[in-house]
């Protein structure tokens, strides 16, 4: 590691650490999201190593979706979220691993209809008022395939933490191999029971089972 990006290492995870800005903001904001004792600082250090070899995806908002659909005994409710921040850092190789890490706003939570978004962000469910995020953070990822893959964590829903497994499928979005492209999609699914998370309300109206799913775009963080 050369002088230069051994400084803005040091300058960097300093950032992250204290809270303190750095000019260009861009930077910090890889891992400023996760600061603060929400997430343990070995893993903001892979997320850093990750960015300094070139294989860090962050989640471009804009063209990405997260949400979640449950049935009710009047129809299928689906929900997605506005406001995300995230990344992967993809080690290369046939048996590379991955760590994840994302963080949603509930309150960016946006349903067809304002009656459904009301009773979905109130306490008898997500309780936004109290538990303002959603945290995902990976603790395990194995390749299944080319392009498939199975993403191990932790879900902190209304301040409860529970383990969870995606399956995910990942596409490049270029001429290059997915461990080598500059943009990727990465989509995932898993289901939950809502009352693991204190959602026990209204059973006889709103199934038990949620499915939570993504569909975002990814591009290779570049320092």
């Amino acid at each position: 590691m050369n002088i230069i990006k051994l400084l803005k290492r040091i300058a960097l995870t300093v950032a992250l650490l204290t809270g303190t800005s750095l000019a260009p903001a861009e930077e910090v904001d890889i891992c400023s999201p996760f600061k603060g004792g929400m997430v343990d600082e070995s893993l903001l250090a892979t997320m850093l190593s990750a960015a300094d070899h070139g294989h860090l995806f962050r989640i471009q908002q804009e063209s990405s979706q997260m949400g979640f659909c449950v049935d009710s005994k009047l129809s299928r409710i689906e929900g997605i979220f506005r406001d995300f921040k995230g990344g992967m850092a993809l080690d290369p190789g046939e048996n590379g691993t991955g760590q994840t890490m994302v963080l949603i706003k509930a309150d960016s939570l946006d349903t067809e209809g304002d009656m459904v978004e009301r009773m979905i962000k109130s306490e008898s469910f997500f309780d936004v008022e109290h538990y303002p995020e959603v945290l995902f953070v990976s603790n395990g990822f194995q390749w299944t395939g080319p392009d498939t893959a199975v993403l191990k964590g932790n879900l902190t829903l209304r301040g409860i933490t529970k383990p969870v497994i995606f399956n995910v499928t990942l596409t490049a979005l270029d001429d290059h191999p997915v461990k080598d492209a500059q943009k990727i999609l990465v989509k995932a699914t898993t289901t939950i029971n809502r009352a693991d998370f204190g959602m026990e309300k209204l059973t006889a109206l709103v199934n038990s089972d949620v499915q939570l799913c993504m569909s975002v775009e990814a591009l290779k963080y570049s320092s």
